[in-house]
């Protein structure tokens, strides 16, 4: 969900809670449930005082589930893990929107929907290179002005689905949880060797649709002499396409090289940070100008994420303790499970509860990383299920991956109309994410796969 690469800085699960005995107790994920709710609901309800008071709300659910490991469990090293796995998340996002905020990609205006079909297939091959939070900070601004003229929210939601989620699908570099793949054992290029096929099609289903989608809002535009997008100035019809703030790519590449980093403990965060600052310090006024930037959508973030971190660990540590007993033996049984969860909960932690619980399945462990190759090598298909799932699901809701909802605040701050969260889902999410779910389903974890 979060895209949290917090193994290279120090993230492994580290669960305190590790005897049923101890189990949090069913009643402690209402916070978790509040808190979604909330998301979801109020901004409909009263937007002014949500915009107000999310951080009272986010801080004070989340210092009931807080009080209870404190305190009620005894278990306060559980709760330090989750806010150093917060603070490498908050430290990576919050760097790469500050570096991408200061590289202007100028773009043509009135993009046509081939030209949009191509951008985003860009933008799913570079989420590869360079993660779906970078490929995402740094390309929906120029997203944004290049169909200024006619944004819409399916504009913004197939950029969610693509660039934010299953284009990461390839490398473990792409998405948190195959990067924890990777530290655990598992092979660099397995990914691209097992995953393509599902990628290819995923992609290939969701452009499709967003094409249509595309022409249509094309064909019905009348085009205005002069357009403007509203986030980050306007856009010339004569403008030609080039990048400003080049000089950035370095600390992009000083963020990327940083989550490689796995000691000491926050020297990566600390390269991320000053990445961070120098961009922001270096970068010339009229490029930030350019790209309408400021720091509110990552401070929405920051301040829900907290909420969300701390008060989903009770489901994280009820979901580890019982993973066990879900009765999973099937790849297509990891599939949906794993999906499931990962929509709502956080997908790297998803990914390695049921990682353990398929290692478990066949008496191997997660923390051998020959056993976890041995897991790849002869039962791969439980491993690509948990992998395509973790990733793929992520873009079922806002919150199912850290991006999602970056792109959403960046979105909603120029202005543009983007879905609620029970929008999001029900009138974009499961009509088109859901019959590329099921189609990978039965051609990959079905009697009858083909792959």
């Amino acid at each position: 969900m979060t895209g949290r690469f917090s193994d290279p800085l120090n993230m492994s699960p580290l669960l305190a809670i590790t005897d049923p005995a101890t189990s949090p107790h069913p009643a402690l994920l209402a916070p978790f449930a509040l808190l979604l709710l909330a998301i979801a609901v109020m901004p409909l309800v009263n937007h002014a005082w949500w915009e107000r008071h999310y951080p009272k709300v986010a801080l004070g659910l989340a210092s009931i589930t807080a009080a209870y490991y404190g305190w009620g469990l005894g278990a306060p090293a559980r709760l330090g893990h989750v806010l150093h796995e917060y603070a490498s998340f908050i430290a990576l996002i919050g760097s790469l929107f500050v570096v991408s905020g200061g590289i202007h990609i100028r773009v043509r205006g009135g993009s046509t929907p081939g030209m949009n079909v191509l951008f985003l297939a860009i933008g799913a091959i570079l989420a590869n290179v360079i993660g779906t939070t970078g490929s995402s900070m740094l390309l929906i601004r120029p997203w944004l002005r290049m169909n200024a003229s006619r944004i819409a929210p399916f504009h913004i939601v197939f950029f969610i689905f693509v660039v934010s989620n299953i284009g990461g699908c390839l490398t473990p570099i792409g998405d948190p949880p195959l990067f924890l793949g990777y530290l655990k054992g598992v092979p660099f290029w397995w990914v691209l060797q097992t995953c393509w096929p599902a990628w290819g099609i995923g992609v290939a289903m969701l452009l499709a649709m967003f094409h249509v989608l595309d022409r249509r809002s094309f064909r019905s535009h009348r085009p205005s002499a002069a357009t403007g997008d509203g986030a980050s100035g306007s856009v010339a019809a004569g403008e030609g396409w080039g990048v400003d703030g080049v000089g950035n790519v370095g600390f992009l590449a000083l963020i990327l090289g940083a989550i490689f980093l796995r000691s000491p403990a926050g020297l990566g965060e600390g390269l991320m940070l000053a990445a961070a600052l120098g961009s922001y310090l270096l970068t010339p006024r009229g490029v930030h100008l350019a790209n309408n930037f400021n720091l509110h959508p990552v401070k929405e973030v920051a301040w829900l994420f907290l909420g969300i971190f701390i008060t989903m660990i009770p489901a994280l540590d009820y979901l580890e303790l019982h993973a066990k007993g879900l009765g999973l033996s099937s790849p297509m049984g990891f599939f949906w499970l794993t999906g499931g969860l990962s929509a709502l909960l956080d997908n790297a932690p998803t990914y390695l509860t049921f990682l353990a619980a398929a290692m478990g399945l066949h008496g191997l462990s997660l923390g051998d990383p020959a056993q976890v190759r041995e897991l790849v090598a002869t039962h791969d298909h439980e491993v690509v299920a948990i992998s395509i799932a973790a990733v793929f699901f992520g873009a079922m809701t806002y919150i199912g991956n850290g991006p999602n909802f970056m792109v959403k605040s960046i979105a909603e701050h120029a202005r543009v109309k983007v879905p609620g969260f029970f929008d999001y889902i029900w009138r974009y999410a499961l009509p088109a994410m859901l019959p590329v779910l099921l189609l990978l389903a039965l051609l990959f974890f079905s009697r009858w796969r083909v792959f």
